[in-house]
């Protein structure tokens, strides 16, 4: 039987560039992909081991090149657990990475704001994550190696690079806890005043699992969120997918300007 995963990275190893940074594009940070040099641009459809793609803002290709001048593969959309139930959705997609020999997954997302500090089209350098969902994509993993070590889920020597080279861009970089929540609805008021108690200073439905997953595949995380919105009952707006994309556009310079210079500088 052919393994769906080995396929995939041949088929990404046919472009010519041996990435050890893969770069995995939440709602909002598309315009990142344009900064890749001499792009190649690989399907996930034709990718056996990555999912079919069925949400707003999400393209669905590997885009390979340079930014920068190093190998990078840019992922341009991620599956969602709201999207089956389950958390596994991109499990095949991170270790075809990690087979293609990438080291680091610097994860991007779209995220509401529990701190009042925090404000729409500003980014958050996730330092640790609630959890709340309470599901693994590695529930059907054999062996004891399922029980992966989270004390350091997200790298801190990379969150220290990161955190440099915005200072040096002169772009404001807050850090914080990211909570992941089901979805797809929205939470509710009292449901952000119980994740404020606990401490998180983010919310957003999805990064985790991605998570979870490179983390046992040896692969070191660095992951930013962009905020779209103050979390629900912290302000008047009515929160849909559509002012989510919308407002992500008010961070897009920042957020491409911070990759272009974070990942050339990323020591791995």
């Amino acid at each position: 039987m052919t393994d769906p995963i080995a396929t995939s990275a041949a088929r990404l190893r046919a472009s010519g560039f041996a990435p050890k940074i893969a770069v995995l594009l939440g709602t909002g940070w598309g315009p990142v992909a344009a900064a890749v040099q001499g792009a190649v641009d690989v399907a996930y459809t034709e990718l056996p081991a990555f999912p079919t793609l069925r949400v707003g803002g999400h393209a669905g290709h590997v885009r390979l090149g340079r930014i920068g001048g190093r190998d990078v593969a840019v992922l341009a959309g991620r599956k969602h657990a709201y999207e089956t139930g389950e958390a596994d959705g991109m499990k095949g997609a991170i270790r075809t990475l990690a087979a293609l020999g990438v080291q680091v997954l610097l994860q991007t997302n779209a995220a509401g704001s529990l701190d009042p500090a925090m404000r729409p089209g500003e980014l958050m350098l996730i330092t640790d994550h609630v959890n709340l969902v309470q599901r693994s994509p590695l529930f059907h993993e054999p062996g004891d190696d399922r029980f992966v070590d989270m004390s350091a889920a997200y790298d801190p020597a990379l969150g220290a690079q990161a955190k440099a080279v915005a200072a040096r861009l002169g772009i404001a970089l807050h850090e914080g806890v990211y909570a992941w929540v089901m979805g797809p609805q929205f939470e509710t008021p009292a449901e952000i005043r119980w994740l404020r108690q606990l401490g998180a200073q983010a919310v957003g439905m999805s990064t985790v699992p991605e998570t979870i997953v490179a983390r046992h595949a040896k692969m070191k995380v660095l992951a930013l969120s962009m905020f779209t919105n103050m979390a629900a009952g912290m302000s008047a707006e009515t929160l849909t997918h559509a002012h989510t994309m919308a407002t992500a556009k008010t961070g897009t310079p920042n957020a491409v300007a911070l990759l272009e210079a974070l990942i050339p500088a990323l020591e791995a």
